[in-house]
């Protein structure tokens, strides 16, 4: 292997902070050599490289392209603020990490898309480049740009700025891409010829295929296709076979501290929960559970062959992984001498959990993360929370009885149906908690108390039963915030509590661009061109320039965001199926207003449509449990 020159000059590295964003050569990078390979595959993060190098995703899809012989993936971030001027004062075009070549002379840049706020990022990934933004502006020469990830869920905010969508789970169709990429090059077919062929894979959407007309209200009035390989409804990929598939045991490790600097092992994907404000929850339906001994075997590999010290089990909601317990007590024994720090998101706080943070967590230092989202009973039910003020305050009185005494709650303002009472209830159960800790006698208590509050804004998003209901003004968002700071501060243990918020002004922002259709592209590209990127960064964020580019554009932010829909409006992301439907998404929005509460998969099926994929919860307990026999 040859010595890599690289893109950046000595002088350029030793002028921007974290040099090592750029030069490639971690641990388990893979080398290739380009002359051996057909296909060239770039896979960015369009955001800072600490973020992007966190996200398991990319890293699976790097580890399965990498696999194919005729294949060699790489990986780009966003150049940061200190690089990004520099590099177009000198004309140094944006180049793929492994083999430092400028990412224009890849076959294919596939981005990721996890959160809205990113959208400037893209363009500025393709303008570093040197590769057209919009996508009929593209030549032969030009790689092919698709996009991936939750936002490609509502692709049309952005859709003019990709070549084609993939919609689903990479682990699926990939391999089918690529062959048809070369099937295509070998019998010297165009770009174009070659967007016919992927349209006709299932789960790809290419936007230049579909038209979309609208009424005079600005509503969508038709959305159909304009090519005979275009399919009217685009079906999501998912991957049933979760045991049985691509997942890494070489990760790529970084030479600096990243945002998750540890193993990443995905214990299952799917939530049974159904809470109806989130998108997850209801997009990686049905729940599929990865075999237990693929996990044990995973996790020492990736521990022997990364070397880092701390292992997370993800999931949306680890308690409902049946093999738990068996798989924590297997890590806890195997690493024990090790020291590795096993970390346990999303768990419910019982027996099970505290036993196990107290063996794996250093009690003096952790704290434990509760996350109610609302702060009455009335609205847990609203948003299907199942959660009960008697299990927060049990589980807390358990953790405090067990040595903890610190506290992260999360909770979220602006829901639909909220009402004054309802806000300030999280202050009021932040409160609770407190009082409880004080219940235990002086000698069994850890020092003082400290509870960190914590409230987003709500977002409605595509695909979830709140899809249709209108989202709070930046006003009332803030309103909302000092309610909840007032009510604590009237209280006797306001002192012990700390209360954190976000962003108004960042959340309205995402939900124009969660719920918007085609008309927002001129935005996002009039906004790039006047400077914005790294939106999702508050001290880069300039949203009084966001307000004026879309005033100029004509584009009415209360269409987007206030608006409550009706149930027959074709919404923009109609066309794609999840497999739930829209019926039952309704449905959900129905009992919420009338704060009913869905039972989860497990206890009963809810008819929600995910069993169309023949797989995972909704087959698992079919045997004599009679709601499962109605599918």
């Amino acid at each position: 292997m040859t010595m890599r020159k690289l893109a950046l000059s000595d002088d350029i590295l030793l002028q921007i902070e974290k040099p090592a964003r750029y030069i490639g050569g971690e641990v388990n990078s893979v080398m290739k050599d380009k002359n051996a390979v057909d296909i060239r595959f770039c896979m960015c993060f369009p955001d800072v490289y600490e973020v992007g190098m966190s996200h398991l995703g990319i890293q699976i899809l790097y580890d399965m392209f990498n696999r194919r012989e005729d294949t060699w993936c790489e990986r780009v971030y966003s150049p940061w603020m200190d690089l990004d001027p520099i590099m177009r004062a000198k004309n140094i075009p944006l180049f793929a990490l492994e083999s430092q070549d400028p990412v224009r002379d890849f076959d294919f840049l596939g981005i990721t898309l996890q959160y809205e706020m990113c959208y400037t990022n893209i363009l500025q990934v393709l303008d570093l480049s040197g590769i057209p933004l919009y996508a009929k502006d593209r030549g032969e020469d030009d790689p092919i740009v698709i996009g991936g990830g939750p936002c490609s869920y509502n692709p049309e905010p952005i859709a003019e700025f990709f070549d084609f969508f993939y919609i689903g789970e990479g682990e699926t169709v990939y391999d089918q891409i690529l062959d048809s990429y070369k099937e295509n090059k070998k019998n010297g077919g165009t770009r174009a010829d070659y967007l016919a062929r992927v349209a006709e894979i299932e789960g790809m959407y290419v936007p230049a295929f579909y038209d979309v007309t609208y009424h005079e209200d600005g509503t969508i009035a038709s959305f159909v296709p304009n090519h005979p390989s275009a399919k009217p409804v685009i079906r999501k990929q998912v991957e049933m076979q979760l045991s049985d598939t691509f997942y890494p045991e070489k990760p790529v490790v970084p030479y600096i501290k990243t945002v998750q600097d540890r193993v990443v092992l995905e214990i299952q994907r799917g939530c049974i929960r159904g809470c109806r404000f989130c998108q997850a929850g209801m997009l990686y339906r049905p729940i599929r559970a990865r075999d237990l001994e693929f996990l044990k075997e995973r996790a020492k590999q990736m521990i022997d062959n990364t070397g880092q010290d701390e292992i997370t089990l993800s999931s949306l909601s680890s308690s409902d992984y049946k093999e738990l317990p068996e798989l924590v007590y297997y890590l806890i024994k195997e690493f024990e001498a090790r020291k590795i720090n096993i970390s346990l998101p999303s768990l419910r706080i019982d027996a099970f959990a505290l036993d196990v943070m107290s063996k794996v967590q250093d009690i003096r230092k952790s704290s434990l993360t509760f996350a109610p989202e609302a702060g009455s009973q009335r609205m847990r039910n609203v948003i299907n929370k199942g959660l009960t003020e008697q299990n927060i305050l049990q589980g807390s009185m358990d953790a405090f009885r067990s040595g903890w005494n610190k506290v992260k709650l999360y909770f979220m303002l602006g829901l639909p149906t909220e009402t004054k009472e309802d806000i300030e209830a999280i202050a009021e159960l932040s409160d609770r908690i407190v009082q409880v800790y004080y219940t235990l006698p002086k000698e069994q208590r850890s020092g003082r108390v400290s509870v960190v509050t914590s409230t987003s804004f709500f977002v409605p998003k595509p695909f979830t039963p709140f899809q249709w209901v209108g989202m709070n003004t930046e006003e009332e968002f803030l309103e909302k915030q000092k309610l909840v700071s007032r009510r604590l501060k009237q209280l006797v243990n306001g002192r012990s509590i700390r209360y954190n918020w976000h962003d108004a002004d960042t959340t309205v922002m995402e939900g124009i661009f969660a719920r918007g259709d085609r008309k927002l592209a001129g935005s996002i590209y009039d906004a790039y061109r006047a400077g914005c990127v790294y939106d999702a960064w508050s001290e880069y964020f300039h949203y009084d320039r966001w307000k004026e580019i879309f005033a100029k554009n004509g584009v009415d932010i209360a269409f987007y965001t206030t608006r409550e829909r009706d149930r027959d409006e074709i919404l923009p992301w109609d066309f794609i199926d999840a497999g739930i439907t829209k019926q039952f998404l309704w449905r959900e929005y129905r009992k919420g207003i009338q704060e009913l509460v869905t039972p989860n998969c497990r206890k009963a099926c809810a008819g929600c449509g995910a069993n169309v994929f023949h797989g995972g919860v909704c087959y698992e307990e079919r045997e004599g449990n009679p709601a499962m026999e109605e599918i």
